[in-house]
């Protein structure tokens, strides 16, 4: 008798939070955001061991320790969908929260050597399942995020080489970033304009997003050149100009799904938002390229990775939580308080460079509200994530 993705989760019987990947992943992950960023703060002033509390600390945390959870528990919601193929769930699944948890763990010890080998064990672990997943269920579609995370894993490992090969743990770093924008550029290219169109039919609002075509293969690929050119050669001009076009191409790409329609409701405008940050953060990286430091390069950087990819996240984490643990898919006062504080602390650390006079003031200010912004979200979110799905029924009974 075959068993669907929906009666496994039903018939899971363990605790609540390991029976969906996205449960503990995206708790972790936003406690792991929330708790980092302060602590690279408060090494900066002093406060902890600067030497060990480092910007490149700081960079791998981001990257490879909260990014990694979060993509870790979309994959995991997502590939069953994708495949047809059981979830991960109970005793495997505590298995790989374990494993991530020891690495976070491990990178918090100064001078722990076995502190890389433990770290860059969980990216490859959980491509192995991932890639277990795809391969068995014929998903021939979905190899791209495969590899895409084989690539993660293999940046991550540079990255720890700071201290014998600086140069290779930069080139690691940079891998990284493009790794996680064009993840971004590939589901968000799914899920924005879904979400989208979903939400436009039942307002019977018309037209509704472009359907994906050629141009978004174009967008793609300019953008895989783009990044991988970063990569390689990151102040090169022909890479400005390439990094330049790929963030025009998505500004055209998101207006093609007509996001300005959304604003009345906040779990869909926050997706747009979020793939506006990385249309803005392509553009700025370019410009401080081949525009002779007119545009701070940590202002680009910074509009990727603090705009992009938090926004991106939370927007993720927020809609896909709400909807498999049975709440409504409309976005609460206190929800939409997690999209304010981040879009402010994107915008302050991508300004922050351009005001050297009171730099370090903004770089609290903007830590303060990125994290508070996953702070919140562990407040609002946590009770959800660590109780059992509310049924519909039950829950018209209990209104």
């Amino acid at each position: 008798m075959t068993t669907t993705t929906a009666e496994r989760y039903r018939a899971y019987r363990g605790h609540p939070l390991f029976s969906m990947g996205f449960r503990p992943f995206f708790l972790l992950a936003a406690l792991w955001a929330a708790f980092a960023v302060p602590i690279w703060i408060g090494a900066n002033a002093g406060w902890l061991p600067a030497q060990h509390f480092t910007r490149d600390w700081h960079a791998h945390e981001m990257l490879f320790g909260y990014l990694s959870g979060v993509i870790a528990g979309f994959l995991l919601t997502a590939v069953p969908n994708w495949t047809g193929r059981l979830p991960v769930t109970g005793s495997p699944l505590v298995a790989l929260v374990l494993l991530w948890c020891a690495g976070r763990a491990a990178m918090l010890v100064p001078s722990f050597a076995a502190a890389p080998f433990i770290d860059s064990a969980f990216i490859f672990v959980f491509a192995l399942v991932v890639g277990r997943e795809i391969v068995a269920g014929r998903n021939a579609k979905n190899l791209p995020v495969l590899i895409l995370l084989t690539v993660l894993g293999s940046a991550n490992v540079l990255s720890h080489l700071h201290a014998f090969e600086p140069e290779l743990a930069l080139l690691g770093e940079r891998i990284g970033v493009a790794v996680v924008a064009m993840l971004v550029s590939l589901i968000g290219g799914r899920i924005v304009p879904s979400f989208t169109r979903n939400w436009m039919a039942k307002q019977k609002l018309k037209p509704e997003p472009a359907p994906a075509g050629w141009f978004d293969a174009l967008v793609l690929a300019t953008s895989a050149v783009a990044l991988g050119l970063w990569a390689a050669a990151p102040h090169v001009f022909a890479t400005g100009l390439a990094l330049a076009l790929a963030g025009a191409l998505h500004f055209v790409r998101l207006a093609r799904w007509r996001g300005w329609r959304t604003v009345a409701e906040p779990l869909v405008l926050i997706l747009h938002l979020g793939y506006a940050w990385l249309a803005l953060g392509l553009t700025l990286m370019g410009l401080a390229i081949v525009s002779s430091g007119a545009v701070p390069a940590a202002s680009g950087l910074h509009a990727l990775t603090a705009g992009a990819f938090g926004v991106m996240t939370l927007a993720v984490m927020t809609r896909a939580s709400l909807g498999h643990v049975g709440q409504p898919l409309t976005a609460t006062r206190r929800i939409a308080a997690i999209y304010v504080l981040v879009n402010l602390g994107a915008l302050v650390r991508v300004i922050s460079p351009m005001a050297p006079e009171i730099y370090t003031l903004l770089l609290a200010i903007s830590a303060l509200l990125w994290s508070g912004a996953f702070t919140w979200f562990v407040i609002v979110y946590a009770p959800l994530l660590l109780r059992a799905r509310v049924e519909a029924g039950l829950r018209g009974a209990k209104a």
